[in-house]
């Protein structure tokens, strides 16, 4: 199994909807965790909102902070495009996907970024 980490600064929006894609299209393939620099310790209700529509369930998930991930090698380490805020975390690949935080976009920019964060983790999934 592949081990992925999906890191932002709040955990709250983008690498927790990257997580859930991640367990979506890499069931027995990948190992996934989302983290954040400055987790704000919950998922943002929007996310969960916009995660049910698809049919996963993301209250069930929880905001992490970077120093609580498992220990161990990451085969991937993606950043969301949180700039310097993003933690460092070792991996064979790290890759900075720069996808804009949809906290305070319309209902529709969000479900646009949500996709958007689907497709490219399909594609990592695919590329394993």
């Amino acid at each position: 199994m592949k081990r992925i980490l999906f890191v932002c600064i709040e955990n709250s929006n983008r690498s927790q909807m990257a997580e859930a894609f991640a367990h979506i299209y890499g069931q027995g393939k990948v190992e996934a965790y989302s983290a954040g620099s400055k987790a704000s310790g919950k998922v943002n209700p929007r996310a969960i909102e916009f995660m049910a529509e698809l049919g996963y369930d993301l209250g069930t998930h929880k905001s992490e902070h970077i120093d609580n991930i498992p220990a161990g090698e990451w085969e991937y380490v993606i950043s969301m495009g949180c700039g310097d805020d993003c933690p460092f975390v070792p991996a064979k690949v790290r890759e900075d996907w720069q996808i804009p935080d949809p906290k305070h976009l319309t209902p529709e920019e969000f479900r646009i970024i949500r996709d958007f964060i689907g497709i490219k983790v399909k594609e990592l999934i695919d590329k394993l």
